[in-house]
């Protein structure tokens, strides 16, 4: 999905809603120990790191809270 798509999604009510669950659901699975003693490939630790800097540019702008 391009950046800016992903921007609008998260946006929206729904979108942050989805992108939270998925957030839970990844935290509980790295939680478990069998998944905790694996080495982390680095293009992941590449792709998490670019997730998270998306994430927290678009954190300061205000998510609307207006009904349609």
């Amino acid at each position: 999905m391009r950046p800016e798509r992903q921007h609008q999604n998260w946006r929206s009510e729904a979108g942050s809603r989805l992108w939270l669950s998925g957030l839970i659901a990844a935290m509980e699975h790295a939680e478990q120990p069998e998944v905790r003693r694996q080495p982390v490939a680095p293009e992941i630790l590449v792709e998490l790191r670019a997730q998270l800097a998306l994430t927290a540019l678009f954190r300061s702008a205000p998510i609307s809270t207006s009904r349609h």
